[in-house]
Protein backbone atom coordinates (compact mmCIF):
# COMPACT_ATOMS: atom_id res chain seq x y z
CA UNK A 1 0.00 0.00 0.00
CA UNK A 2 1.73 3.25 -1.23
CA UNK A 3 0.70 6.98 -0.07
CA UNK A 4 2.26 9.71 2.25
CA UNK A 5 4.29 8.54 5.09
CA UNK A 6 3.45 9.42 8.14
CA UNK A 7 3.18 7.75 12.03
CA UNK A 8 -0.03 5.59 12.16
CA UNK A 9 -2.93 7.07 14.33
CA UNK A 10 -3.06 4.66 17.70
CA UNK A 11 0.47 3.42 17.26
CA UNK A 12 2.03 2.52 20.93
CA UNK A 13 -1.47 2.47 22.15
CA UNK A 14 -2.09 1.04 25.65
CA UNK A 15 -5.38 -1.33 26.14
CA UNK A 16 -7.13 -2.05 28.88
CA UNK A 17 -8.85 -5.17 29.91
CA UNK A 18 -12.33 -3.04 29.38
CA UNK A 19 -10.76 -2.18 25.93
CA UNK A 20 -9.82 -5.46 25.29
CA UNK A 21 -13.22 -6.78 26.36
CA UNK A 22 -14.59 -4.31 24.25
CA UNK A 23 -12.34 -5.21 21.18
CA UNK A 24 -13.22 -9.45 21.33
CA UNK A 25 -17.49 -8.74 21.63
CA UNK A 26 -17.74 -5.99 18.49
CA UNK A 27 -15.24 -9.11 16.70
CA UNK A 28 -17.20 -11.64 17.30
CA UNK A 29 -20.37 -9.48 16.64
CA UNK A 30 -18.80 -8.46 13.41
CA UNK A 31 -17.69 -12.03 12.45
CA UNK A 32 -21.50 -13.31 13.37
CA UNK A 33 -23.14 -11.01 10.89
CA UNK A 34 -20.37 -11.20 7.77
CA UNK A 35 -19.92 -14.51 7.52
CA UNK A 36 -23.41 -15.72 9.22
CA UNK A 37 -25.53 -13.43 6.14
CA UNK A 38 -22.60 -14.22 3.61
CA UNK A 39 -24.74 -18.03 3.81
CA UNK A 40 -28.14 -15.81 3.41
CA UNK A 41 -26.41 -13.43 0.47
CA UNK A 42 -25.29 -16.95 -1.63
CA UNK A 43 -28.98 -18.47 -1.05
CA UNK A 44 -30.01 -14.66 -2.59
CA UNK A 45 -27.61 -14.85 -5.73
CA UNK A 46 -29.29 -18.16 -6.54
CA UNK A 47 -32.30 -16.71 -5.98
CA UNK A 48 -31.66 -13.42 -8.13
CA UNK A 49 -30.77 -16.26 -10.87
CA UNK A 50 -33.52 -17.59 -10.97
CA UNK A 51 -36.24 -14.90 -10.45
CA UNK A 52 -34.48 -12.18 -12.48
CA UNK A 53 -34.25 -9.68 -9.06
CA UNK A 54 -31.69 -8.34 -7.37
CA UNK A 55 -31.81 -9.44 -3.82
CA UNK A 56 -28.47 -9.87 -2.83
CA UNK A 57 -26.95 -6.67 -2.66
CA UNK A 58 -29.81 -5.51 -0.12
CA UNK A 59 -28.04 -8.52 1.91
CA UNK A 60 -24.67 -6.18 1.85
CA UNK A 61 -26.03 -3.10 2.50
CA UNK A 62 -27.51 -5.13 5.36
CA UNK A 63 -24.48 -6.22 6.56
CA UNK A 64 -22.57 -3.22 5.96
CA UNK A 65 -24.97 -1.23 8.40
CA UNK A 66 -24.91 -3.46 11.09
CA UNK A 67 -21.07 -3.45 11.31
CA UNK A 68 -20.94 0.39 11.10
CA UNK A 69 -24.25 0.11 14.07
CA UNK A 70 -21.11 -2.69 16.09
CA UNK A 71 -18.20 -0.28 16.03
CA UNK A 72 -20.31 2.45 17.02
CA UNK A 73 -19.54 4.76 13.48
CA UNK A 74 -22.38 7.02 13.48
CA UNK A 75 -23.74 7.25 9.24
CA UNK A 76 -24.86 10.77 7.94
CA UNK A 77 -26.14 11.05 4.73
CA UNK A 78 -26.69 14.29 1.97
CA UNK A 79 -27.80 14.11 -1.57
CA UNK A 80 -29.36 11.82 -3.55
CA UNK A 81 -28.02 8.45 -5.12
CA UNK A 82 -28.37 8.71 -8.87
CA UNK A 83 -31.28 6.52 -10.70
CA UNK A 84 -28.94 6.68 -14.00
CA UNK A 85 -26.73 4.16 -15.18
CA UNK A 86 -22.93 4.43 -14.38
CA UNK A 87 -20.39 5.16 -11.59
CA UNK A 88 -19.68 6.17 -8.81
CA UNK A 89 -16.26 7.55 -7.77
CA UNK A 90 -15.12 8.77 -4.36
CA UNK A 91 -12.30 9.44 -2.09
CA UNK A 92 -10.37 6.58 -0.35
CA UNK A 93 -9.07 6.74 3.26
CA UNK A 94 -9.71 3.41 5.06
CA UNK A 95 -11.01 -0.25 4.55
CA UNK A 96 -13.90 1.25 6.61
CA UNK A 97 -14.96 3.07 3.01
CA UNK A 98 -15.84 -0.65 2.17
CA UNK A 99 -18.75 -0.65 4.97
CA UNK A 100 -19.47 2.61 4.64
CA UNK A 101 -20.25 2.37 0.90
CA UNK A 102 -21.82 -0.20 0.80
CA UNK A 103 -24.44 0.80 3.59
CA UNK A 104 -25.32 3.77 1.50
CA UNK A 105 -26.24 2.23 -1.89
CA UNK A 106 -26.50 -1.31 -3.95
CA UNK A 107 -22.99 -0.94 -5.71
CA UNK A 108 -20.28 -2.96 -6.85
CA UNK A 109 -16.46 -2.23 -6.12
CA UNK A 110 -13.30 -2.08 -8.36
CA UNK A 111 -10.72 -3.20 -6.86
CA UNK A 112 -6.86 -3.93 -6.75
CA UNK A 113 -6.46 -7.74 -7.70
CA UNK A 114 -4.16 -8.54 -4.72
CA UNK A 115 -7.57 -7.50 -2.49
CA UNK A 116 -9.24 -11.58 -3.87
CA UNK A 117 -6.43 -12.92 -1.62
CA UNK A 118 -6.53 -10.94 1.41
CA UNK A 119 -7.59 -13.58 4.25
CA UNK A 120 -11.04 -13.26 5.12
CA UNK A 121 -12.15 -10.10 3.11
CA UNK A 122 -11.07 -11.56 -0.24
CA UNK A 123 -13.78 -14.66 0.10
CA UNK A 124 -16.29 -11.22 0.60
CA UNK A 125 -15.25 -9.73 -2.14
CA UNK A 126 -15.55 -12.16 -4.53
CA UNK A 127 -19.06 -13.14 -3.53
CA UNK A 128 -20.18 -9.62 -4.01
CA UNK A 129 -19.30 -9.32 -7.43
CA UNK A 130 -16.12 -6.87 -7.16
CA UNK A 131 -13.81 -6.13 -10.21
CA UNK A 132 -11.03 -6.75 -9.92
CA UNK A 133 -8.12 -5.24 -12.15
CA UNK A 134 -4.65 -5.36 -12.08
CA UNK A 135 -2.13 -2.37 -12.40
CA UNK A 136 -0.27 -3.63 -15.49
CA UNK A 137 -0.24 -1.67 -19.13
CA UNK A 138 -0.53 -4.98 -20.92
CA UNK A 139 -4.14 -5.84 -19.19
CA UNK A 140 -5.50 -1.98 -19.92
CA UNK A 141 -7.69 -2.90 -22.96
CA UNK A 142 -8.78 -6.25 -21.04
CA UNK A 143 -10.17 -4.84 -17.75
CA UNK A 144 -11.33 -1.59 -19.47
CA UNK A 145 -13.64 -4.38 -21.72
CA UNK A 146 -14.85 -5.63 -18.68
CA UNK A 147 -16.17 -2.84 -16.69
CA UNK A 148 -17.88 -1.36 -20.25
CA UNK A 149 -19.05 -5.15 -19.99
CA UNK A 150 -20.46 -4.60 -16.20
CA UNK A 151 -21.87 -1.11 -17.02
CA UNK A 152 -23.57 -2.16 -20.02
CA UNK A 153 -25.73 -4.38 -18.14
CA UNK A 154 -26.20 -1.91 -15.56
CA UNK A 155 -24.06 -2.59 -12.82
CA UNK A 156 -23.24 0.09 -10.92
CA UNK A 157 -19.56 0.15 -10.14
CA UNK A 158 -17.55 2.42 -7.62
CA UNK A 159 -13.97 2.35 -7.87
CA UNK A 160 -11.36 5.26 -5.78
CA UNK A 161 -9.43 7.81 -8.61
CA UNK A 162 -6.64 8.47 -6.27
CA UNK A 163 -5.75 4.61 -6.38
CA UNK A 164 -4.45 4.16 -2.78
CA UNK A 165 -6.01 6.06 0.56
CA UNK A 166 -4.64 9.20 2.47
CA UNK A 167 -5.16 10.78 5.33
CA UNK A 168 -8.72 11.28 5.21
CA UNK A 169 -7.96 15.11 5.66
CA UNK A 170 -7.71 15.77 2.07
CA UNK A 171 -8.24 14.56 -1.73
CA UNK A 172 -5.56 13.08 -3.33
CA UNK A 173 -4.87 13.71 -7.81
CA UNK A 174 -7.42 11.63 -9.26
CA UNK A 175 -5.62 9.27 -11.72
CA UNK A 176 -7.35 9.45 -14.84
CA UNK A 177 -6.96 5.06 -16.23
CA UNK A 178 -10.55 3.99 -15.42
CA UNK A 179 -12.04 7.16 -16.64
CA UNK A 180 -11.15 5.56 -20.09
CA UNK A 181 -14.25 2.95 -20.13
CA UNK A 182 -16.85 5.81 -19.74
CA UNK A 183 -15.52 6.66 -22.89
CA UNK A 184 -16.24 3.67 -24.82
CA UNK A 185 -18.82 4.25 -27.76
CA UNK A 186 -20.95 1.80 -26.75
CA UNK A 187 -21.97 2.98 -23.43
CA UNK A 188 -20.71 6.75 -23.50
CA UNK A 189 -23.94 8.29 -24.42
CA UNK A 190 -25.72 6.83 -21.63
CA UNK A 191 -22.93 6.89 -18.36
CA UNK A 192 -23.26 9.05 -15.67
CA UNK A 193 -20.89 9.51 -12.97
CA UNK A 194 -21.59 10.70 -9.99
CA UNK A 195 -18.69 12.15 -6.75
CA UNK A 196 -19.26 11.38 -3.51
CA UNK A 197 -17.08 12.67 -0.71
CA UNK A 198 -16.71 10.94 2.33
CA UNK A 199 -15.35 12.42 5.75
CA UNK A 200 -14.64 10.68 8.38
CA UNK A 201 -14.92 12.14 12.72
CA UNK A 202 -12.65 10.98 15.07
CA UNK A 203 -14.32 9.73 19.01
CA UNK A 204 -13.75 12.62 21.02
CA UNK A 205 -10.27 13.04 22.26
CA UNK A 206 -8.85 10.88 19.57
CA UNK A 207 -6.46 12.33 16.62
CA UNK A 208 -8.26 13.90 13.27
CA UNK A 209 -6.73 10.51 11.41
CA UNK A 210 -8.32 8.33 13.85
CA UNK A 211 -9.70 6.61 10.95
CA UNK A 212 -7.63 6.66 8.22
CA UNK A 213 -5.31 3.56 7.32
CA UNK A 214 -3.13 4.91 4.91
CA UNK A 215 1.05 5.17 4.01
CA UNK A 216 2.70 2.05 5.75
CA UNK A 217 -0.30 1.36 8.60
CA UNK A 218 -0.39 -2.30 8.97
CA UNK A 219 -4.38 -3.92 9.14
CA UNK A 220 -4.32 -5.50 11.92
CA UNK A 221 -3.41 -2.95 14.86
CA UNK A 222 -5.40 -0.62 12.74
CA UNK A 223 -8.45 -3.24 13.07
CA UNK A 224 -7.87 -3.19 17.02
CA UNK A 225 -7.53 0.11 17.22
CA UNK A 226 -11.07 0.91 15.26
CA UNK A 227 -12.81 -2.29 17.26
CA UNK A 228 -11.42 -1.85 20.81
CA UNK A 229 -12.47 2.50 20.83
CA UNK A 230 -14.40 3.13 24.15
CA UNK A 231 -16.85 5.88 21.50
CA UNK A 232 -16.99 6.28 18.31
CA UNK A 233 -16.98 8.60 15.79
CA UNK A 234 -19.60 9.67 12.54
CA UNK A 235 -19.07 9.83 8.88
CA UNK A 236 -20.51 12.30 6.44
CA UNK A 237 -21.48 10.74 3.24
CA UNK A 238 -22.56 13.25 0.74
CA UNK A 239 -23.83 11.92 -2.67
CA UNK A 240 -23.34 15.12 -5.72
CA UNK A 241 -25.00 15.58 -8.48
CA UNK A 242 -24.06 13.12 -11.68
CA UNK A 243 -21.97 14.16 -14.21
CA UNK A 244 -23.13 12.76 -18.09
CA UNK A 245 -19.84 11.48 -19.18
CA UNK A 246 -20.38 12.64 -23.11
CA UNK A 247 -20.53 15.91 -21.81
CA UNK A 248 -16.99 16.31 -21.27
CA UNK A 249 -14.06 16.16 -24.35
CA UNK A 250 -12.16 13.24 -22.61
CA UNK A 251 -11.33 11.25 -19.09
CA UNK A 252 -8.69 13.97 -18.19
CA UNK A 253 -11.42 16.26 -18.15
CA UNK A 254 -14.07 14.09 -16.34
CA UNK A 255 -11.38 13.33 -14.03
CA UNK A 256 -10.42 16.67 -13.24
CA UNK A 257 -14.46 17.72 -12.47
CA UNK A 258 -15.22 14.41 -10.40
CA UNK A 259 -12.22 15.79 -8.20
CA UNK A 260 -12.31 19.24 -7.59
CA UNK A 261 -16.52 18.25 -6.72
CA UNK A 262 -15.25 15.33 -3.90
CA UNK A 263 -12.32 18.16 -2.79
CA UNK A 264 -14.99 21.13 -2.60
CA UNK A 265 -17.58 18.30 -0.83
CA UNK A 266 -14.80 17.83 1.69
CA UNK A 267 -13.38 20.62 2.49
CA UNK A 268 -17.18 22.09 3.64
CA UNK A 269 -17.25 18.65 5.83
CA UNK A 270 -14.16 19.37 7.65
CA UNK A 271 -15.06 22.77 8.27
CA UNK A 272 -18.57 22.22 9.92
CA UNK A 273 -17.06 19.61 12.04
CA UNK A 274 -14.10 22.40 13.26
CA UNK A 275 -17.10 24.86 13.89
CA UNK A 276 -20.09 22.84 14.54
CA UNK A 277 -22.09 26.56 14.70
Amino acid sequence: MSGPRSRPAGAGRRYTIVDRLRLIRRFLAMFVVIYGLLLVFWTCRALDWLLRRQLAPRVTTLVCRSCLHILGIRLNISGLRMSHAGAVVANHSSWLDILVLNAVQQVFFVSKGEVRRWFGIGVLARSTGTVFIERKVSQARKQRATLVERLARGDKLLFFPEGTSSDGLRVLPFKTTLFAAFFEPAIHEAIFVQPMSVSYHSPEGEREDFYAWFADAEMLPHLVKVLSAPKGGHVDVVFHQPLKASEFADRKQLARECERIVRDGKSIGNREAADPN
